[in-house]
């Protein structure tokens, strides 16, 4: 195995170093046509190097390394001394003052060669090194999430299972208005269940080597009416007051990601408010972005969770048993739709409660009329 690598990586490294001459030879060749095509138009021939120094700087941007760029120099300094420089066709370093010419091209060509061919390391480092940080971020949101799902499953779980032992065991003592309880509350767990198992196969929508999702112009309008109809389904009691632009917007996006977004914090609102006023669904655009703002008027959020209530790592502790304490699972999974929609999300507390925002980049068909 370690002798197929070798071989393969001097296969690979061949290939380079011959792509990497014929970017050098390409470029010669296209300074030497321009070049002659300047002197036919009766320019002077003394900016004839100023052409070759522009394609040793293109060669040292499209190579790899520093030895393609060098002798692009080299092959630079040989052209216009050998087909530019009287005597025309031969080499001649020895008139008065050419050999400082040259030599000063050849230091100026491989200065901006090598020069190049630093940045486009420092950049490649850079790169890695963002590419490394995000492979954290999403190791970090994976563990968070599953933590979450620990919490948010297992406490519904716990309860559906000890309601029908409940059940089971006492049914014959229960009276027919304290089993239909159990029976309502067991559906409620259970509709729970499904609401977060969705949550999940949402995610698994989303490309998680890229973190990129198909986005296509939406109407804003539909996507907001769909999501209340589904959030509707699941909670007929929950009053919302919703409000969307009266300019017709189309706004790039997977419509059904973005409507699992907004039915995850709609019922966020309505879970953990702890009244039932209205709740506001607000719709705006601002500059470049749609912006979602959904706020309730209840207790707010505990300021110390503001900064990780997204991550999964802010969790209610449930003490009551209320299986719709749990938070982590949501707002993680919102977080990961918006984020790889390209958009940002918080949360905010204002004077008489929480209010969750999060934009959508307009892109470049921001509406029609």
């Amino acid at each position: 195995m370690g002798l197929e690598t070798k071989i393969s990586e001097k296969k690979r490294r061949y290939w380079q170093y011959a792509k990497n001459m014929g970017v050098v030879f390409s470029f010669m060749s296209i300074a030497t046509l321009g070049a002659l095509a300047y002197l036919h138009l009766g320019q002077n021939d003394a900016s004839v190097s100023i052409i070759y120094v522009l394609a040793v700087m293109f060669t040292a941007r499209c190579t790899t390394g520093y030895v393609a760029g060098i002798v692009a120099s080299l092959l630079g300094v040989f052209c216009v001394n050998f087909a530019f420089t009287y005597p025309y066709m031969s080499l001649n370093f020895s008139i008065d003052g050419y050999l400082v010419t040259f030599g000063g091209m050849m230091i100026i060509s491989s200065i901006t060669s090598v020069t190049t061919t630093q940045l486009k390391e420092k950049n490649k480092i850079l790169k890695e090194r963002d590419k490394m940080l995000l492979e954290a971020e999403k190791e970090t949101m994976r563990a968070n999430l599953l933590r979450a799902v620990s919490h948010d499953l297992r406490t519904p779980l716990t309860g559906m299972i000890g309601m029908a032992n409940a059940y089971l065991e006492g049914g014959d003592h229960m009276s027919e208005r304290e089993k239909r309880e159990m029976v309502v509350n067991i559906r409620e767990d259970a509709n729970w269940l499904l609401n977060m198992v969705e949550n999940l196969l949402t995610v698994t929508r989303i490309q998680v080597g890229d973190t990129k999702v198909n986005t296509n112009p939406e109407p804003l309008e539909e996507v907001v009416s769909e999501a209340m109809m589904r959030f509707r389904r699941r909670l007929p009691k929950a009053k919302v007051r919703v409000s969307v632009p009266d300019e017709f917007l189309m706004v790039p996006m997977d419509a059904m990601l973005i409507e699992q977004v907004i039915i995850n914090l709609l019922e966020n609102a309505v879970y953990h408010s702890g009244v039932e006023d209205e709740i506001e669904f607000r719709v705006t655009k601002e500059a470049e972005n749609a912006v979602f703002h959904i706020r309730d008027f209840g207790k707010g959020i505990d300021p110390a969770r503001l900064d990780t209530i997204f991550d999964g790592v802010g969790i209610d502790k449930n003490g009551s048993g209320d299986s719709h304490k749990g938070m982590g699972i949501g707002l993680t999974i919102c977080k990961t739709i918006i984020t790889a929609h390209h958009g940002t999300i918080c949360a905010v507390n204002h004077d008489r409660g929480a209010e969750f925002i999060f934009t959508l980049p307009l892109g470049e068909e921001k509406n029609e009329q």
